[in-house]
Protein backbone atom coordinates (compact mmCIF):
# COMPACT_ATOMS: atom_id res chain seq x y z
CA UNK A 1 0.00 0.00 0.00
CA UNK A 2 1.20 3.51 -0.83
CA UNK A 3 0.16 6.35 1.47
CA UNK A 4 0.87 10.08 1.18
CA UNK A 5 0.99 12.00 4.46
CA UNK A 6 0.46 15.76 4.27
CA UNK A 7 1.68 17.97 7.09
CA UNK A 8 4.49 15.44 7.46
CA UNK A 9 6.74 17.77 9.47
CA UNK A 10 4.16 18.21 12.23
CA UNK A 11 3.81 16.28 15.48
CA UNK A 12 1.13 13.90 14.20
CA UNK A 13 2.46 13.68 10.65
CA UNK A 14 5.88 12.52 11.80
CA UNK A 15 4.34 9.78 13.95
CA UNK A 16 2.16 8.62 11.05
CA UNK A 17 5.30 8.31 8.92
CA UNK A 18 7.07 6.32 11.63
CA UNK A 19 4.07 4.05 12.17
CA UNK A 20 3.79 3.45 8.44
CA UNK A 21 7.45 2.55 8.10
CA UNK A 22 7.18 0.22 11.10
CA UNK A 23 4.19 -1.51 9.50
CA UNK A 24 5.97 -1.93 6.18
CA UNK A 25 3.73 0.55 4.37
CA UNK A 26 5.14 2.70 1.57
CA UNK A 27 4.67 6.15 3.13
CA UNK A 28 5.54 9.42 1.41
CA UNK A 29 5.68 12.51 3.59
CA UNK A 30 4.93 15.90 2.08
CA UNK A 31 5.85 18.92 4.19
CA UNK A 32 4.46 22.41 3.73
CA UNK A 33 7.52 23.39 1.71
CA UNK A 34 6.86 20.47 -0.65
CA UNK A 35 3.10 20.87 -1.05
CA UNK A 36 0.97 23.96 -0.50
CA UNK A 37 -2.30 22.29 0.44
CA UNK A 38 -4.14 25.60 0.03
CA UNK A 39 -3.42 25.44 -3.73
CA UNK A 40 -5.94 23.14 -5.44
CA UNK A 41 -3.90 22.72 -8.63
CA UNK A 42 -0.79 21.87 -6.61
CA UNK A 43 -2.74 19.25 -4.65
CA UNK A 44 -4.13 17.71 -7.83
CA UNK A 45 -0.71 17.56 -9.45
CA UNK A 46 1.03 16.14 -6.37
CA UNK A 47 -1.53 13.39 -5.73
CA UNK A 48 -1.61 12.50 -9.41
CA UNK A 49 2.18 12.27 -9.51
CA UNK A 50 2.51 10.16 -6.36
CA UNK A 51 -0.35 7.81 -7.30
CA UNK A 52 -1.13 6.80 -3.68
CA UNK A 53 -3.77 4.36 -2.54
CA UNK A 54 -4.60 6.78 0.26
CA UNK A 55 -3.80 10.23 1.64
CA UNK A 56 -3.74 11.02 5.36
CA UNK A 57 -4.14 14.74 5.91
CA UNK A 58 -2.28 15.91 9.02
CA UNK A 59 -1.81 19.47 7.75
CA UNK A 60 -3.67 21.94 9.95
CA UNK A 61 -3.71 25.34 11.61
CA UNK A 62 -3.53 24.23 15.27
CA UNK A 63 -3.06 27.61 17.01
CA UNK A 64 -6.47 27.95 18.67
CA UNK A 65 -5.90 31.49 19.97
CA UNK A 66 -4.29 32.56 16.70
CA UNK A 67 -7.32 31.31 14.78
CA UNK A 68 -9.55 33.59 16.83
CA UNK A 69 -7.56 36.59 15.60
CA UNK A 70 -6.85 35.32 12.07
CA UNK A 71 -9.92 33.27 11.22
CA UNK A 72 -9.65 33.69 7.45
CA UNK A 73 -6.07 32.47 7.44
CA UNK A 74 -7.03 29.51 9.62
CA UNK A 75 -9.98 28.78 7.32
CA UNK A 76 -7.66 28.58 4.34
CA UNK A 77 -5.66 25.80 6.01
CA UNK A 78 -8.38 24.02 8.00
CA UNK A 79 -11.28 24.44 5.59
CA UNK A 80 -10.24 25.12 2.00
CA UNK A 81 -7.13 22.90 2.01
CA UNK A 82 -8.93 19.68 3.07
CA UNK A 83 -11.44 20.34 0.31
CA UNK A 84 -8.56 20.66 -2.15
CA UNK A 85 -7.11 17.33 -1.04
CA UNK A 86 -10.52 15.64 -1.22
CA UNK A 87 -10.95 16.91 -4.76
CA UNK A 88 -7.46 15.71 -5.70
CA UNK A 89 -8.13 12.27 -4.19
CA UNK A 90 -11.43 12.03 -6.04
CA UNK A 91 -9.65 12.81 -9.31
CA UNK A 92 -6.92 10.24 -8.61
CA UNK A 93 -9.15 7.50 -7.21
CA UNK A 94 -7.37 7.64 -3.84
CA UNK A 95 -8.80 7.27 -0.37
CA UNK A 96 -8.62 10.22 2.05
CA UNK A 97 -8.35 10.15 5.83
CA UNK A 98 -8.75 13.65 7.25
CA UNK A 99 -8.01 14.58 10.87
CA UNK A 100 -10.50 16.80 12.68
CA UNK A 101 -11.17 17.84 16.27
CA UNK A 102 -13.42 17.82 19.34
CA UNK A 103 -13.71 21.61 18.95
CA UNK A 104 -16.56 21.12 16.46
CA UNK A 105 -18.82 20.64 19.53
CA UNK A 106 -20.02 23.37 21.89
CA UNK A 107 -18.89 21.57 25.06
CA UNK A 108 -22.25 21.64 26.87
CA UNK A 109 -22.87 17.88 26.85
CA UNK A 110 -22.84 15.71 29.97
CA UNK A 111 -22.03 12.42 28.23
CA UNK A 112 -19.40 11.54 25.61
CA UNK A 113 -20.08 13.02 22.19
CA UNK A 114 -20.72 10.45 19.47
CA UNK A 115 -20.43 10.91 15.73
CA UNK A 116 -24.11 11.70 15.12
CA UNK A 117 -24.39 14.39 17.81
CA UNK A 118 -25.15 17.94 16.60
CA UNK A 119 -22.12 20.13 16.09
CA UNK A 120 -21.86 23.75 17.20
CA UNK A 121 -18.35 25.18 17.51
CA UNK A 122 -17.96 28.13 19.86
CA UNK A 123 -14.75 29.55 18.41
CA UNK A 124 -12.96 30.24 15.16
CA UNK A 125 -10.74 27.17 15.32
CA UNK A 126 -13.73 24.84 15.64
CA UNK A 127 -15.60 26.68 12.88
CA UNK A 128 -12.69 26.31 10.46
CA UNK A 129 -12.25 22.61 11.25
CA UNK A 130 -15.97 21.97 10.79
CA UNK A 131 -15.79 23.74 7.44
CA UNK A 132 -13.01 21.35 6.47
CA UNK A 133 -15.14 18.34 7.42
CA UNK A 134 -17.98 19.58 5.24
CA UNK A 135 -15.76 20.31 2.25
CA UNK A 136 -14.20 16.84 2.47
CA UNK A 137 -17.60 15.18 2.62
CA UNK A 138 -18.91 17.18 -0.33
CA UNK A 139 -15.91 16.47 -2.56
CA UNK A 140 -15.33 12.85 -1.53
CA UNK A 141 -18.25 11.18 0.30
CA UNK A 142 -16.22 7.97 0.73
CA UNK A 143 -13.54 9.76 2.80
CA UNK A 144 -12.95 8.98 6.47
CA UNK A 145 -12.83 11.86 8.96
CA UNK A 146 -11.13 11.11 12.28
CA UNK A 147 -11.97 13.47 15.13
CA UNK A 148 -9.31 13.40 17.85
CA UNK A 149 -8.64 15.55 20.91
CA UNK A 150 -5.92 16.89 23.18
CA UNK A 151 -3.03 15.54 21.12
CA UNK A 152 0.44 15.05 22.59
CA UNK A 153 3.51 13.45 21.06
CA UNK A 154 7.28 13.55 21.18
CA UNK A 155 7.60 15.09 17.72
CA UNK A 156 6.23 18.50 18.66
CA UNK A 157 5.25 20.97 21.37
CA UNK A 158 2.77 19.45 23.82
CA UNK A 159 1.16 19.79 27.24
CA UNK A 160 3.23 17.03 28.85
CA UNK A 161 6.56 18.62 27.97
CA UNK A 162 5.27 22.01 29.11
CA UNK A 163 4.23 20.64 32.50
CA UNK A 164 7.55 18.86 33.03
CA UNK A 165 9.51 21.97 32.05
CA UNK A 166 7.50 24.20 34.38
CA UNK A 167 7.88 21.70 37.20
CA UNK A 168 11.67 21.76 36.77
CA UNK A 169 11.77 25.56 36.56
CA UNK A 170 9.26 26.50 39.25
CA UNK A 171 8.22 23.46 41.25
CA UNK A 172 4.56 24.44 40.92
CA UNK A 173 1.98 24.94 38.18
CA UNK A 174 -1.55 26.27 37.87
CA UNK A 175 -3.86 24.30 35.58
CA UNK A 176 -7.52 24.68 34.63
CA UNK A 177 -9.90 22.14 36.14
CA UNK A 178 -13.12 23.02 34.28
CA UNK A 179 -12.23 21.58 30.87
CA UNK A 180 -12.66 17.82 30.50
CA UNK A 181 -11.49 15.78 27.52
CA UNK A 182 -9.60 12.78 26.19
CA UNK A 183 -5.81 13.17 25.99
CA UNK A 184 -4.61 11.35 22.87
CA UNK A 185 -1.06 10.16 22.30
CA UNK A 186 -0.05 10.49 18.67
CA UNK A 187 1.79 7.19 19.05
CA UNK A 188 -1.64 5.55 19.41
CA UNK A 189 -3.49 7.76 16.94
CA UNK A 190 -1.01 7.33 14.06
CA UNK A 191 -1.52 3.57 13.53
CA UNK A 192 -5.28 4.08 13.90
CA UNK A 193 -5.21 6.55 11.01
CA UNK A 194 -3.29 4.05 8.92
CA UNK A 195 -5.89 1.42 9.78
CA UNK A 196 -8.61 3.77 8.54
CA UNK A 197 -6.62 4.34 5.36
CA UNK A 198 -6.58 0.59 4.74
CA UNK A 199 -10.23 -0.02 5.69
CA UNK A 200 -11.79 1.26 2.46
CA UNK A 201 -15.29 0.21 3.54
CA UNK A 202 -15.24 2.70 6.42
CA UNK A 203 -16.49 6.14 5.46
CA UNK A 204 -17.78 9.21 7.24
CA UNK A 205 -16.91 10.49 10.70
CA UNK A 206 -15.12 8.48 13.39
CA UNK A 207 -14.16 9.57 16.90
CA UNK A 208 -10.61 8.35 17.53
CA UNK A 209 -9.33 9.60 20.89
CA UNK A 210 -7.71 8.20 24.00
CA UNK A 211 -10.18 6.20 26.07
CA UNK A 212 -11.31 7.60 29.41
CA UNK A 213 -11.48 11.24 30.39
CA UNK A 214 -9.85 13.80 32.66
CA UNK A 215 -9.52 17.52 33.24
CA UNK A 216 -6.32 19.34 32.37
CA UNK A 217 -5.67 19.50 36.13
CA UNK A 218 -6.08 15.72 36.42
CA UNK A 219 -3.83 15.28 33.40
CA UNK A 220 -1.08 17.32 35.06
CA UNK A 221 -1.33 15.27 38.27
CA UNK A 222 -1.01 12.02 36.30
CA UNK A 223 1.97 13.38 34.36
CA UNK A 224 3.90 14.10 37.55
CA UNK A 225 2.84 10.80 39.15
CA UNK A 226 4.01 8.72 36.18
CA UNK A 227 7.18 10.76 35.68
CA UNK A 228 8.06 10.61 39.37
CA UNK A 229 8.28 14.39 39.58
CA UNK A 230 7.35 16.40 42.65
CA UNK A 231 5.33 19.49 41.75
CA UNK A 232 2.49 21.40 43.38
CA UNK A 233 -0.54 21.62 41.09
CA UNK A 234 -2.94 24.49 41.73
CA UNK A 235 -6.43 24.74 40.26
CA UNK A 236 -7.86 27.61 38.27
CA UNK A 237 -10.84 28.20 36.00
CA UNK A 238 -10.77 28.83 32.26
CA UNK A 239 -12.08 32.33 32.92
CA UNK A 240 -9.22 33.03 35.31
CA UNK A 241 -6.71 31.89 32.69
CA UNK A 242 -8.03 34.54 30.29
CA UNK A 243 -7.17 32.97 26.92
CA UNK A 244 -8.32 34.84 23.76
CA UNK A 245 -10.29 31.91 22.30
CA UNK A 246 -13.11 30.02 24.01
CA UNK A 247 -12.61 26.33 24.73
CA UNK A 248 -15.31 23.65 25.04
CA UNK A 249 -15.80 22.76 28.70
CA UNK A 250 -16.61 19.16 27.76
CA UNK A 251 -14.57 17.54 24.97
CA UNK A 252 -15.08 13.87 25.79
CA UNK A 253 -15.40 11.82 22.61
CA UNK A 254 -17.18 8.49 22.50
CA UNK A 255 -18.13 6.44 19.48
CA UNK A 256 -21.13 4.63 18.09
CA UNK A 257 -19.23 3.29 15.09
CA UNK A 258 -17.14 0.22 14.34
CA UNK A 259 -13.87 2.04 13.82
CA UNK A 260 -10.44 2.10 15.50
CA UNK A 261 -10.44 2.35 19.28
CA UNK A 262 -7.49 3.65 21.26
CA UNK A 263 -6.18 2.53 24.68
CA UNK A 264 -6.80 4.57 27.82
CA UNK A 265 -5.16 7.98 27.86
CA UNK A 266 -3.05 6.95 30.88
CA UNK A 267 -1.50 4.20 28.72
CA UNK A 268 -0.80 6.79 26.06
CA UNK A 269 0.95 8.95 28.64
CA UNK A 270 3.07 5.99 29.74
CA UNK A 271 4.02 5.32 26.12
CA UNK A 272 4.89 8.96 25.57
CA UNK A 273 7.10 9.14 28.67
CA UNK A 274 8.91 5.93 27.71
CA UNK A 275 9.53 7.26 24.21
CA UNK A 276 10.64 10.61 25.58
CA UNK A 277 13.12 8.94 27.95
CA UNK A 278 14.47 6.72 25.19
CA UNK A 279 14.92 9.76 22.94
CA UNK A 280 16.80 11.62 25.66
CA UNK A 281 19.19 8.70 26.05
CA UNK A 282 19.79 8.24 22.33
Amino acid sequence: MRVVVTGAAGMLGRDVLRAGEHAGIDVIGLQRTELDVTDRDACTEAISAQRPDAVINCAAWTDVDGAEEHEQAALTVNGIAPGNLAYACAQAGARLVHVSTDFVFDGTATRPYVESDPVGPIGAYGRTKLDGERRVTEALPAAAIARASWLFGTAGKNFVDTMLRLAADRGEVTVVDDQVGCPTWTGHLAPALLALAQATSLRGIFHVAGAGRCSWHDFALEIFAQAGVECRVHRCSTAELGRPAPRPAWSVLGTERDGPRLPDWTEGLAGFLAERTAGARA
